[in-house]
């Protein structure tokens, strides 16, 4: 049994809210989006969100038109009707843009290269003159727009994964140092408040990155503002169908592989302590792999939760929902997309992880482990959350036996449950033949049984020590909530009468 200090005080950076992901910028056009966002922002609540395709042609921001009357003659305009239908949507749901400076427009672009079902372009400007007028044009309407007390609070990061080819012509380091620069001195010529930073590099190459990219900045004197990458923890997926299957990793080594950004970072003297935004993290860095549906990711995700705190500013889930379409429009409800949230507003498994981490959101740790967090609030309540994940096979079950020391009194024990009899959408759209389309009947039972089981007991609590025991099945993910319940019935009201009967007066 694990004997638990109510007084303790633990650092914990719980700070699962500030930012999360979306797919590119111009889906939030589409009603189904905003529904699932606003859904995902009444139980969650997240501060900021990023997306791609800032600049793509589906905005439509930057236009070229030839002259009427001058052939050969073009004349640069800029089109910010959808950026701000867009930007209206998220301020309207209590949500700022992290903005992600990307992909290249078309008739900018020095090439024809391509990444996703909805082609960003992904190669450097023909003038990088044009790319920074882009970027301070852009950024001056929304301080025209909004305000610029409020603009210059967003954060700024220098386009996505330029380590990889598909989403950087060639990978070209040089080249993408080059872009940040100019747009480094762009976003801070609008405003120095502003804060800027990158590489936003994924696994694999990221310490080689990470390292040049320091050494980069330090030698051109930039006082850069935080440090951007991602956070993918799975093996590659066995495809099948229109699906892969990719295994999870021992968060152990992704934990280490994120301790070397902070450490090439505070090799640094100049830059010892600066913020590090994880701008991308998930298990599967695919939008189709089934995992994303399921308890295992749930539980999985609880303990990422518990630790991406550690020597990082934030961590931004990707994504808030299922909307979502870089491998094209998915044909299934759930498909393994990254969200937290099926089409439909259906809250996946993953989804609650995250609602029970921000309800102990600003309360003081006690304990954390592998398995657990408690947190003490100021009204002399305890708080938990528990998992089980399991890497491979079915895994097994565990119990977590806990012991506080409480005044002594009446208490409430409220015990939320995440697993596969609970909150499991997933498991609900099997049983009903998995169809492709739902009915209003089948969503409705969907969603009825999506949410966490509750039980609630009373308990009494006479030599100050209360003990509490936690079973985990494989896969799960458990919430405990130990109140205060000081019995204060109305005037004529018995419980025992109301539930047994008269008889129970008799006795």
């Amino acid at each position: 049994m694990t004997k638990i200090d109510t007084s303790s005080n633990i650092p914990f950076n719980n700070n699962l809210d500030f930012c999360v992901g979306t797919g590119r910028m111009g889906l939030a056009l589409q009603k189904e989006y905003m529904d699932q966002l606003a859904f995902v922002q009444e139980h969650i609540g997240f501060s900021h969100i990023r997306g791609h395709g800032l600049f793509t042609d589906d905005m439509a921001i930057y236009q070229e038109r030839e002259d009427f009357h001058d052939k050969g003659n073009i004349h640069i305009e800029y089109n910010f009707t959808y950026l701000d239908l867009v930007m209206d949507g998220y301020l309207n749901l209590g949500i700022r843009p992290f903005l992600e400076l990307g992909f290249m427009p078309e008739k900018m672009a020095s090439g024809d290269q391509h990444v996703f079902f909805w082609k960003g372009n992904v190669t450097p400007p023909k003038s990088y003159d044009s790319w920074t007028t882009l970027v301070k044009k852009t950024l001056n309407h929304l301080i025209d727009r909004y305000g610029r007390e409020e603009v210059v609070t967003w954060p700024v990061e220098v386009w996505n994964e330029p380590n990889l080819k598909v989403f950087w012509k060639d990978a070209d380091m040089q080249e993408y140092f080059k872009l940040f620069d100019l747009t480094f001195a762009a976003v801070k010529e609008v405003d120095p408040r502003f804060k800027v930073g990158g590489p936003a590099v994924c696994g694999g190459s990221d310490e080689v990155w990470i390292s040049a990219f320091m050494e980069h900045v330090e030698e051109n004197g930039l006082d850069i503002d935080f440090v951007t990458r991602h956070h993918y923890t799975t093996e590659p997926p066995v495809p099948d169908g229109r699906y892969g299957y990719p295994p999870l990793s021992d968060p152990e080594l992704g934990f280490a592989n994120l301790k070397t950004t902070r450490d090439i970072i505070d090799s640094h003297e100049k830059y010892r302590g600066l913020p590090i935004h994880i701008t991308e993290y998930n298990t599967a860095y695919i939008p189709n792999a089934p995992l994303h549906d399921t308890t295992r990711n749930a539980a999985y995700i609880a303990q990422q939760l518990s630790r991406l705190g550690d020597g990082n500013e934030s961590y931004s889930y990707w994504t808030f929902g299922d909307i979502f379409e870089e491998f094209g429009v998915p044909f299934a409800p759930f498909h393994g997309g990254f969200g937290l949230v099926a089409n439909g507003c259906i809250p996946k498994p993953t989804f609650w992880t995250f609602v029970f981490f921000k309800q102990i959101k600003g309360m003081r740790c006690i304990h954390r482990d592998d398995s657990s967090v408690i947190v003490a609030d100021d009204n002399g309540g305890i708080h938990g959350i528990c998992w089980n994940f399991v890497l491979h096979g079915k895994g097994e079950e565990k119990t977590l036996d806990f012991s506080f020391d409480l005044p002594s009194g009446r208490y409430c024990k409220v015990i939320k449950t995440v697993d596969e009899d609970h909150a499991n959408p997933l498991r609900i759209w099997h049983d009903l033949g998995e169809p492709s389309s739902l009915s209003s009947e089948q969503k409705e039972i969907i969603k009825a049984g999506s949410t966490p089981g509750i039980t609630t007991d009373s308990v009494n609590v006479v030599d100050k020590e209360m003990e509490l025991k936690i079973d985990l099945v494989p896969e799960s993910v458990v919430k405990f909530d130990i109140y205060p319940a000081t019995l204060t019935p109305d005037r004529g009201y018995d419980y025992d009468r109301a539930v047994r009967g008269e008889e129970a007066k008799q006795e």
